[in-house]
């Protein structure tokens, strides 16, 4: 069954990205998912984000309810050649979307207790899931450029690039099915954040990436984005990809 449109504010988006090993991100991709370079580098991530005022979009008036949830995101090729994202892991805050995750809403859905603290110039977001396995942890303040190092050369690259993969492919309850999604927002625009404090039981987890095999590399920040998600087709796949793509 898919779902109806969706649609409401995102009052905060966080994306905490990665450069990752290619060989490491094919590992832990499935079929037919190829990682999508950077620079010779994969790129992966947490989106951590508050919706309000969520709704389906066919109803009137400016009811809804929040809600705070977390995605681990790759950026990932598609067969056609188009870009998207692979989602293996989905947490929210709402016990109403982990009990129509994976039936109404796209994807499974674990719960997870979220802990913000938030301003013009400082933000912390905090999430452990109840079954302890995930938790991320981000401190930071916003900047005009994002921290040296990255494998974008500036924000607007960077922002081009995240905004391209607005479809994203979830895990479900069958491991060759993904559930498809697309973000839709009336504007984008991004902030870059200089993080002070990172931590990722995900992309740290050594049985998963071996060491040197993954970094920190940026993060960016939106808030109060009109949007609307839109189901899209599932994706019936199997096998590990053998080569990754790449872009520039």
């Amino acid at each position: 069954m898919r779902i109806p449109a969706i649609q409401g504010i995102i009052a905060r988006r966080l994306l905490v990205n990665y450069r990752i090993d290619p060989d490491a991100l094919i590992r832990v991709l499935p079929g037919p998912f190829e990682p999508l370079l950077v620079d010779g580098h994969g790129v992966a991530g947490i989106c951590l984000i508050r919706l309000a005022q969520i709704k389906p979009a066919a109803l009137p008036g400016a009811w809804g309810f929040s809600s705070e949830n977390g995605a681990h995101r790759i950026a990932v090729r598609l067969p056609d050649g188009g870009e998207a994202v692979y989602i293996p892991r989905r947490d929210t805050g709402s016990r109403l979307n982990t009990l129509l995750g994976g039936r109404l809403f796209p994807g499974v859905h674990h719960h997870a207790e979220f802990t913000t603290h938030e301003s013009d110039d400082r933000i912390e977001v905090r999430m452990r899931s109840d079954d302890d396995e995930t938790r991320v942890e981000v401190v930071g303040r916003p900047s005009t450029a994002l921290q040296a190092g990255s494998v974008f050369p500036d924000t607007d690259t960077a922002s081009r690039f995240f905004e391209r993969g607005s479809l994203g492919y979830s895990d479900t309850r069958d491991p060759s099915e993904f559930d498809a999604l697309e973000l839709r927002t009336r504007t984008w625009h991004v902030t870059p954040l200089v993080v002070e404090h990172v931590l990722s039981s995900f992309f740290e987890d050594l049985s998963r990436f071996p060491p040197g095999s993954v970094e920190f590399d940026n993060a960016l920040l939106m808030r109060d984005i009109d949007h609307e998600w839109v189901a899209r087709d599932s994706l019936y796949c199997a096998g590990i990809p053998e080569t990754p793509a790449q872009i520039s």
